[in-house]
């Protein structure tokens, strides 16, 4: 994937694994998601911001990793939180 020259937080994507197979925190508590995003810096899968508990967007804002992509099936794209930027594969 390539991302979009205005990004400016491109330099923290890393090679990462998925670390679970669903939102990590609605796992634990029980609760259910609407998609899924991969943080691009650690791996950590949370819920998106349709989701009730948007567990993404509070990874993002806990660790200021600004970078996840879609891990949903058959997408390929990605969101930099810090600048506001949808990030398209080339």
């Amino acid at each position: 994937m390539t991302m979009d020259l205005l990004c400016t937080h491109i330099d923290q994507i890393r090679p990462v694994k998925a670390s679970a197979e669903g939102c990590e925190e609605c796992l634990r508590s029980g609760d259910s998601w609407v998609h899924l995003r991969m943080c691009l810096s650690c791996g950590h899968v949370g819920c998106c911001d349709s989701s009730k508990n948007r567990h993404a967007t509070r990874h993002y804002r806990t660790t200021e990793h600004p970078i996840a992509a879609s891990h949903e099936p058959g997408e390929d794209w990605a969101w930099c939180y810090a600048d506001k930027l949808m990030l398209d594969p080339a």
